[in-house]
C-alpha cells in the first residue's frame, strides 16, 4: 500500500490537469471527456458538479477514462462521477469503467464507487446533479416484479404482477395488505401485431402463420399497460423496479402485455389508437430495471430508454444491465442489499457492496477467472459467448462460475454515486447496530444484535431469487481505512478492504455483542 503522503502528493499533481485546482485532497473525483470540455453547454455540467463537491478533483480524458488512469490512480478517489455525452456511452464504456475501478490498487475489489452523469441533453444532466444535492427517501414504489411481497418498505406500493397474468396489486398508506385487481379488458399488442402481419405476409396466409405461431396465438393480451400508465400518473412514484423483456429502445409489461417506447427523449405507452405520452413531474426518482435486458445500455445514442427515463421521467439514479440478463446476480443482488439493509445504505452503496460480494464469490469459486475479461458476444448471443468464455478460461466452467464472471462488469450506474438516496427504515427490523472506533494503527468494529435479531433476514431471506447466495454481514466504513486487515488472533472468515468489511459464517445470536479488531497503517 502507498503511504498517505504519496497519495496526497499524487492528487496535488493531478490537480494541475483540472479546470479548478484545489489545494487539498478529496475523496471525490470528476472525470469528463474532452468532448464535454469543448462544449459550453456540457461543460456547465462539470461546473455544477464542482459546486456540489467543492473539494473534488477534475480530470479530462480523450476517448475513455483509461486515458488518464495514472492520474486517477494518483488521486486515489473513493467516489468517481463520469460526465459524458450519451453518444459516447455504450456497453464497452460501462464494462471498461467497471474494470478500471478495480485497478487502482492490487486487490480484487472495486476501489471506488462510480456513476455516470449524462442525459438526453446537458440540461437533463445538470438536473441530475442538482437533484443529488438533496437527500431523498423512497416511500412510493411502482413495480412489475412480485418478489417484494406486501411491499413493507413502502407507504404506497403498486405491483403489476409478473407471476399471475392480468393482475395487479395496490397498497396505500394505512393499509396492511395489498388489494388485488384483475384486468378485464385486452390490448391489441402493437409489437405482436406487427410480428403477426409480417408472418402472414411471409407464410402466405393466416392459416399458415397460425400453424407457425400456434393455434391459440393472438395479438390480444391482458391490458397491463393501462394500469401501469394510470398508476404512474396517479402515484408519481419515488422508486420504480421492473423486470420482463426490454431492450435499449423499449420496456415490456409482464407477459409482453403492453409496451413502453421512447422518442426524442420522451416516453409513451404504445396503444393501438396511438401513443400516450407520460405526464411530466417535478419529482425526481430512482429507477431500478434490474430484471431487464439491455435497458441500461445507452448504445451510443441519446435516443435510448435510459436517456428518456432520465429526461422525461426525471430519473436521477438509474441502474441497469448493458447486456442480455441471464444469471442476474449483480442486479437482483444489489436490490436485495438495498432491501435487507433498508435505510442503512444508499442505493449506490447497496449496489457497490453487492458487487464486492460477487467478486469475493468469484475469487472463491474461480480465482483463475477474476482477472480475465469476459468475451461478450457483439450480437448478444449467449451460446456463442459461453463457448468463447470456456476458450478464454481454458477449461470447463460451472454455471455459477460462468454467471458470476458474466455479471461482474455489466451493470451501469447513472447518477451521482454520493447521492444520499435510500429506503425508509423499518423500525421493527432495526435489529443490529454497528459502531466503528479508530485509533492509531487500529480500528474496532462493534456489532450489537437486538433481541429481535434475525440471522435469516440479515442473510437476505426477504428476496429469495435464484443465484443469490446468503449475504454476509456487511459494513461500509464511514471513512476509507488505510490498508485494513484482521488483527492477530481474529479468526473471522472475512473480506476486508479499505471501504468495507464482510463477515461470512457469522452465526450471530440475538442480544449479543461482537468485536472485530482491524489493524491499519
Amino acid at each position: 500500500m502507498r503511504s498517505i503522503y504519496k497519495k496526497m502528493t499524487g492528487c496535488f499533481m493531478a490537480a494541475a490537469l483540472s479546470i479548478s485546482a484545489v489545494a487539498q485532497q478529496s475523496d471525490y473525483l470528476i472525470l469528463a471527456s474532452d468532448a464535454v470540455k469543448s462544449d459550453p453547454n456540457w461543460n456547465k455540467v462539470v461546473s455544477e458538479l464542482q459546486k456540489s463537491h467543492p473539494n473534488a478533483q477534475t480530470l479530462f480524458y480523450g476517448k475513455t477514462p483509461a486515458d488518464v488512469f495514472d492520474e486517477i490512480k494518483s488521486c486515489y478517489p473513493r467516489y468517481v462521477a463520469v460526465v459524458e455525452k450519451p453518444e459516447n456511452i455504450g456497453k464497452d464504456f460501462v464494462i471498461g469503467m467497471n474494470r478500471l475501478s478495480r485497478e487502482v490498487d492490487d486487490d480484487i475489489y472495486m476501489d471506488f464507487l462510480w456513476g455516470m452523469i449524462s442525459g438526453y441533453d446537458a440540461g437533463a444532466a445538470i438536473r441530475v446533479v442538482r437533484d443529488a444535492q438533496t437527500p431523498k427517501r423512497l416511500p412510493v414504489c411502482l413495480t412489475t416484479i412480485s418478489d417484494l411481497g406486501d411491499g413493507k418498505w413502502f407507504d404506497i406500493y403498486c405491483n403489476i404482477a409478473d407471476n399471475k397474468p392480468g393482475y395487479y396489486r395496490t397498497k396505500y398508506s394505512g393499509e396492511t395488505i395489498q388489494t388485488e385487481h384483475r384486468v378485464t379488458d385486452t390490448l391489441a399488442n402493437n409489437m405482436y401485431a406487427r410480428r403477426w402481419y409480417e408472418a402472414v405476409k411471409r407464410y402466405g396466409s393466416e392459416k399458415n402463420a397460425r400453424a407457425r405461431f400456434g393455434k391459440n396465438f393472438s395479438v390480444d393480451k391482458p391490458n397491463l399497460l393501462q394500469p401501469f400508465d394510470s398508476l404512474y400518473r396517479m402515484l408519481d412514484p419515488d422508486l420504480m423496479i421492473t423486470a420482463s423483456h426490454a431492450t435499449e429502445n423499449n420496456l415490456e409489461m409482464p407477459f409482453s402485455a403492453g409496451n413502453i417506447l421512447c422518442k426524442d427523449g420522451y416516453l409513451y405507452a404504445d396503444y393501438p389508437q396511438g401513443p400516450s405520452y407520460f405526464d411530466e413531474s417535478n419529482k425526481c426518482r430512482v429507477y431500478l430495471p434490474i430484471g431487464n435486458c439491455l435497458i441500461g445500455n445507452t448504445n451510443n445514442t441519446k435516443n435510448s430508454m435510459s436517456m428518456a427515463w432520465m429526461k422525461h421521467a426525471k430519473v436521477s439514479t438509474f441502474v441497469g444491465y448493458v447486456v442480455v440478463t441471464w444469471y442476474g446476480r449483480n442486479g437482483w443482488g444489489g436490490l436485495r442489499t438495498l432491501l435487507t439493509q433498508s435505510g442503512r445504505y444508499t442505493v449506490a452503496e447497496s449496489f457497490y457492496l453487492n458487487q464486492q460480494d460477487l467478486l469475493y464469490r468469484l475469487q472463491e469459486n474461480a480465482p483463475d477467472l477474476v482477472g480475465k475479461p469476459f468475451p461478450y458476444d457483439k450480437k448478444e448471443n449467449l451460446g456463442n459467448a459461453f463457448a468463447d468464455a470456456e476458450k478464454t478460461a481454458g477449461r470447463k466452467v460451472s454455471m455459477d462460475e460462468m454467471g458470476q464472471w458474466y455479471d461482474r462488469d455489466v451493470l451501469a450506474y447513472y447518477g451521482d454515486p454520493l447521492w444520499n438516496v435510500r429506503l425508509n427504515e423499518i423500525p421493527e427490523e432495526n435489529d443490529i447496530t454497528v459502531t466503528c472506533k479508530q485509533g492509531k494503527g487500529k480500528c474496532t468494529v462493534t456489532i450489537k444484535t437486538g433481541r429481535n435479531f434475525d440471522l435469516k433476514r440479515m442473510e437476505g431471506s426477504n428476496l429469495n431469487k435464484e443465484n443469490l447466495q446468503p449475504m454476509p454481514f456487511s459494513y461500509f466504513f464511514p471513512e476509507r481505512l488505510e490498508n485494513p486487515r484482521l488483527a492477530e488472533g481474529q479468526d473471522w472468515k472475512a473480506a476486508v478492504d479499505e471501504n468495507f468489511l464482510f463477515l461470512y459464517d457469522t452465526h450471530f445470536e440475538p442480544g449479543k455483542t461482537y468485536k472485530i479488531v482491524l489493524q491499519t497503517d
